[in-house]
């Protein structure tokens, strides 16, 4: 039987989805470890890079159990945990001035980073546009008249700012220069919080199926979805190999002690036949990426 909401409190707690910061923190982290492995780090990027990143991410949130209400995605019949609008305690219009005002927080929480970042009006306005694009992408994923994330795209978007740009972004925040090396530290958050996502998906796939939410898993079928999910988190110690080769640095290998944690993962999320049976492993997969990334830091740094 699906949990009740009992309090406005609650519902709040539950829009906010607190077990989705760590993820969302992991890229800032990974990239603000590199740049302290190369003598370039500062603290005042990784304080406002970090607070950026949590009011993005609590935005996309909102705007997620927003815009499935309106949708369709979030109705009676839904399997997932009940969501705050759907639970009937928040309005809409609150809902909807709650986005506005987590969107004003991050866009000033991210004028202040980039102060303290950027050199010259060139690459603020650059990363000006990258944090506008940040915005409109946790906004837009399941709200507005064309949510991109009905259309089976959200996987493309988790990849790109909680993997690839978010590690290069926020090293490059600390350097202002460019190391290729990250690169592959990004690809291998890309692939890992992508795969939150899919779990996400899987877990969603026959009332979003219902709600016309075309996701991947949706698209794909369950086995194959299944398969990706393999695919995603395999693809992540790859790439993990990649740049231990190429930068020499053994200790790197230290995340490899969070790879137990990922296959029990996609062994449960594999099995798993019903919604209940899957949603534990979503922030089972978080912690075990936010894991990773302290045990690739503590080997990069210290081994």
């Amino acid at each position: 039987m699906k949990k009740t909401i009992q309090s406005k409190k609650e519902a709040w707690l539950h829009a906010v989805r607190l077990r989705t910061l760590p993820l969302s923190l992991a890229s800032i982290f990974a990239g603000s470890l590199l740049a302290y492995s190369l003598q370039v780090f500062q603290w005042e990027i990784l304080l406002f890079a970090s607070l950026t990143t949590i009011f993005l991410q609590i935005l996309s949130n909102l705007a997620n159990d927003y815009g499935d209400t309106v949708n369709g995605a979030d109705h009676q019949d839904r399997t997932g945990p009940i969501r705050a609008v759907q639970s009937g305690l928040i309005s809409l219009p609150e809902m909807k001035k709650a986005m506005y005002l987590f969107g004003t927080l991050s866009l000033i929480s991210g004028l202040i980073l980039l102060y303290f970042a950027v050199p010259n009006w060139t690459l603020f306005f650059v990363f000006l546009g990258l944090g506008l694009a940040s915005i409109w992408a946790a906004v837009s994923y399941t709200s507005g008249s064309n949510p991109y994330g009905y259309i089976g795209l959200g996987d493309i978007s988790v990849f790109l700012f909680f993997g690839l740009l978010g590690v290069i972004g926020t090293f490059f925040l600390h350097s202002t220069d460019f190391n290729s090396s990250v690169i592959w530290i990004g690809l291998s958050l890309g692939f890992f919080s992508t795969t939150v996502l899919n779990i996400n998906n899987i877990r969603d796939i026959e009332s979003d199926f219902q709600a016309g939410k075309r996701s991947i898993p949706v698209r794909i079928g369950r086995k194959a979805a299944i398969i990706y999910n393999w695919t995603l988190i395999l693809g992540g110690y790859a790439t993990l190999i990649i740049f231990i080769m190429i930068t020499q640095n053994w200790g790197a290998a230290l995340g490899f002690l969070a790879l137990p944690l990922m296959l029990k993962v996609g062994v449960n999320v594999s099995k798993g036949k019903t919604s209940e049976e899957i949603d534990p492993n979503l922030k089972m997969m978080s912690l075990s990426t936010l894991l990773w990334v302290i045990l690739f830091g503590i080997g990069l740094l210290f081994l």
